[in-house]
């Protein structure tokens, strides 16, 4: 059988660890399916798949196959693109992930710009608050804020932001302004669970900064959560300086303790381009990078 297409229906199944699920995304029998893969473990001469009457799951050796096959039908899929001159003009589905509030203030107002600049494409938005695995997820352009672990994808730094303790005026008023990290025992704390998931705030640049450990009295899930508490005097939170601006711009929010800050996290738009390159992919980095650069984000 065609190798390519061995590769295809191995892909199908490891990713939907089922025969039957796998013979329905690519369109053909179940028999089919199973033939393309005892074919590839008999070329290979190694078991990939461990098969039972109610599961499918990868061996050891199937898992890394899986992660390499993807990443050569990914280039195969590319340079024939690119032969066939259809990267001249983007075009196609593209994904986009980034954290909730930044991708609504940012991402989104890019992202429609975009589209109206180019009419053949079509963008999925994914905002969450966690680390998205771009390969395993499939996504195209992710923007991460905070330091990069090492991997195999490509990073633009587009600009930083401050991680910033804030309070309103009121609770300021009623219960004091702390002068230093330690005075935070004395107060109401918001911990959110994405920004600050440790019962620990760090201060200050050196390479061993200081560490306040403390009870939140609130804990929440989503950064605006935590804003919305802060704002009505519950306490202090710690929280991204693009995530608070309108509310320090306003005045119901007053930064605390600055002279102590982390230093600032980095903003970069991530991707997985090969050397080919997809016009689709460039065009909104290259839109959104610009953009996010513009801001005033720290």
């Amino acid at each position: 059988m065609d190798q390519i297409h061995l590769m295809k229906v191995f892909v199908a199944v490891g990713e939907l660890e089922s025969f039957a699920a796998a013979a329905r995304r690519l369109d053909i029998s179940p028999a089919a399916v199973t033939r393309a893969v005892s074919a590839l473990e008999d070329q290979l001469g190694v078991k990939l798949l461990l098969r039972t009457t109610r599961s499918v799951r990868l061996t050891e050796a199937g898992g890394r196959y899986l992660e390499d096959t993807r990443h050569i039908l990914a280039s195969i899929h590319e340079a024939n693109e690119a032969a066939a001159g259809i990267n001249a003009t983007p075009k196609g589905d593209l994904a986009v992930t980034a954290p909730i509030l930044f991708g609504k203030k940012f991402v989104m107002p890019c992202i429609v710009r975009y589209l109206q600049q180019y009419p053949d494409v079509d963008v999925s938005a994914y905002f969450l608050d966690r680390v998205v695995n771009m390969v395993e997820e499939g996504m195209d352009v992710a923007v991460r804020i905070g330091p990069l672990p090492d991997s195999g994808l490509k990073a633009l730094r587009v600009g930083r932001v401050r991680r910033m303790l804030c309070a309103s005026p009121d609770y300021l008023a009623r219960h004091g302004v702390p002068k230093h990290p330690s005075d935070l025992a004395g107060h109401s704390v918001i911990g959110t669970t994405n920004l600050s998931p440790r019962a620990g705030w760090r201060f200050g640049v050196t390479e061993e900064p200081t560490l306040v450990r403390m009870k939140p009295r609130l804990t929440v899930t989503s950064n605006d959560g935590a804003i919305a508490a802060a704002s009505g005097g519950l306490g202090i939170a710690r929280l991204l300086s693009y995530q608070v601006a309108d509310e320090l711009a306003s005045g119901q929010l007053q930064v605390i303790l600055a002279e102590y800050e982390e230093a600032p996290w980095p903003i970069h738009v991530l991707h997985r381009e090969s050397k080919y390159g997809s016009a689709k992919v460039r065009a909104f980095i290259d839109m959104l990078a610009q953009a996010l650069r513009a801001q005033q984000l720290d």
